[in-house]
């Protein structure tokens, strides 16, 4: 005859049964739903412990997804991978049959479990295999601290708990990635569009002069490997269209190619943009968000401004950098992903580490292979085919004809300083496209920031002030940058400080003469 507490633990274990049935029903939310199924097994089995895992990326790996331990030590960690082989997990997923363990002989299992074992003192354990229409979803495990194994009652109300779970994990999981497939599919066809249409403001990379011959040579031997690449120039030297031409000429062509500007999202926003955040994350967070570095999977990630970077958000894009994986804001699941790396700065960041508001752990990960952009005034040669480029671009589309472009005009264009570099002459060309009257294109070089190549000019920018002071300081000392009679000594700078500030301002011993 059965006891009161015996037909109580019946109910009970029917309740869950039926609360399962409603989940697969009612409840598309996969970690939701696990943690209703596993918090409610934990109150109606005689367990300590239950626990959902996954399969992973790697195929020789499942990783825990779900747990329900509220005595837990705290070494169980949710993302936590266990390898198939030496796991009781991993040999409940490949076969496909339940595992009991009871006195477990650790000298058989990994490290892993065996540490997770003796500090938990978990004894008494049953792994079941979620398989639903011959698809194998994961392991469900459940285990107690003391001795006694799991009878024959218990294991066959986990194998009914086990099919409803497979069932409803199945459901969800398929619905979750139909939603992220959704939504990835939205914010890359978002990210083409725009690129589509960044794309008519430079077109290609547009030149014959030497300096960016050289930097055609530097993309063409890196952009085939993963390789991070830094692109260091002024505001306006093209530094997103050399990062497109990396991307476009490497094996990662035909995924995405991700943007993101760090100086225009606001500090608070800009880990969301990152790395996506679950509902309920914070204020505002109606919905789960997917983030760049997921929507870039299998593509290329461009961070514009990356010198804008807050140091609070610097260890965790390090981390992405180094090993490809990161948690959602709100979530504590780990997510993998396949992203390289192109970040672009006008800013000084040697000089921002040593001011230590850049972390030189992250500046050497992302310094990889550096590639320095010239300014416009450093190539003067390719201004005539850029007018030309921009003249055909505008005059297309207001549908103007130009005729003609004075040679004085060209002239008067090369010996102007465009502080605005080429982004300032795409607007000057426009502007004269939009009020060319007879055919002649004659753009208007503002003259307060005109220069002319007479030695004797006055020079306004500042810039160019400290590019000459410094070039002066260093013809006295022969080029000497460090040492007692060095340039660095005379300026009051370190080493470090004057090469970085001779890099952004494009000063190699070529210019002393």
């Amino acid at each position: 005859m059965e006891s009161d507490h015996d037909v109580a633990k019946e109910r009970d274990q029917l309740k869950l049964l039926l609360d399962v049935s409603r989940q697969v029903i009612n409840n598309f939310d996969v970690e939701n739903l696990c943690h209703i199924i596993l918090e409610n097994l934990r109150k109606v089995m005689d367990c300590d412990h239950s626990a959902l895992f996954l399969p992973d990326k790697d195929p020789d790996y499942l990783f825990l997804y779900s747990y329900d331990f509220p005595e837990s030590k705290g070494i169980i960690e949710i993302g936590k991978k266990l390898p198939m082989e030496g796991s009781n997990s991993g040999k409940a997923y490949r076969s496909g049959e339940i595992v009991l363990t009871n006195h477990l002989d650790l000298s058989e299992i990994n490290n892993t479990v065996r540490e997770i074992v003796e500090i938990e003192k978990l004894h008494a354990s049953c792994f079941l295999p979620l398989i639903n229409n011959d698809e194998k979803i994961g392991v469900l495990h459940v285990a107690r601290k003391n001795l006694e194994p799991y009878d024959e009652n218990e294991i066959n109300f986990l194998r009914k708990i086990a099919d409803q779970t497979a069932v409803a994990l199945s459901t969800a999981l398929d619905i979750q990635r139909v939603k992220e497939s959704e939504e990835r599919l939205h914010k890359e066809k978002t990210y083409l569009e725009d690129e589509l249409t960044s794309s008519l403001h430079f077109g290609e990379i547009i030149g014959k002069s030497k300096k960016l011959k050289s930097v055609i040579e530097q993309i063409k031997a890196v952009a085939p490997t993963d390789s991070t690449v830094l692109i260091q120039g002024e505001t306006g030297t093209g530094k997103e269209l050399v990062a497109r031409a990396i991307h476009n000429s490497s094996k990662r062509k035909d995924k995405s190619f991700v943007k993101l500007n760090c100086a225009a999202i606001p500090r608070g926003l800009l880990e969301s943009e990152l790395f996506g955040h679950e509902k309920g994350a914070f204020t505002g967070a109606i919905d789960k968000k997917i983030g760049r570095f997921e929507v870039a999977d299998g593509g290329t990630l461009f961070l514009d401004e990356i010198g804008d970077i807050p140091p609070e958000l610097q260890p965790k894009l390090l981390r992405v950098l180094q090993s490809q994986e990161f948690e959602r804001l709100g979530s504590t699941k780990t997510i993998s992903v396949d992203v390289r790396l192109v970040a672009a700065t006008n800013k000084d960041l040697e000089g921002l580490v040593e001011q230590e508001q850049f972390r030189s752990d992250l500046f050497y990960r992302i310094n990889v292979f550096p590639v320095e952009l010239p300014p416009l005034r450093k190539r003067t040669e390719d201004i005539p085919l850029l007018c030309s480029h921009f003249a055909k671009i505008y005059s297309k589309k207001m549908k103007k004809e130009i005729k003609e472009i004075p040679d004085t005009v060209i002239q008067k264009l090369k010996d102007y300083a465009w502080p605005g570099n080429i982004r300032e002459l795409q607007n000057v060309i426009e502007r004269a496209v939009i009020l060319m009257k007879d055919g002649t294109l004659t753009p208007v070089v503002p003259e307060i920031q005109h220069t002319d190549k007479m030695q004797n000019s006055t020079v306004t920018d500042l810039e160019e002030v400290q590019r000459e002071h410094i070039k002066n300081i260093l013809r006295k000392t022969n080029g000497v940058v460090g040492g007692p009679d060095g340039a660095a000594k005379l300026l009051g700078l370190k080493r470090s400080t004057l090469r970085s500030r001779m890099k952004k301002l494009g000063i190699s011993r070529d210019d002393l003469g």
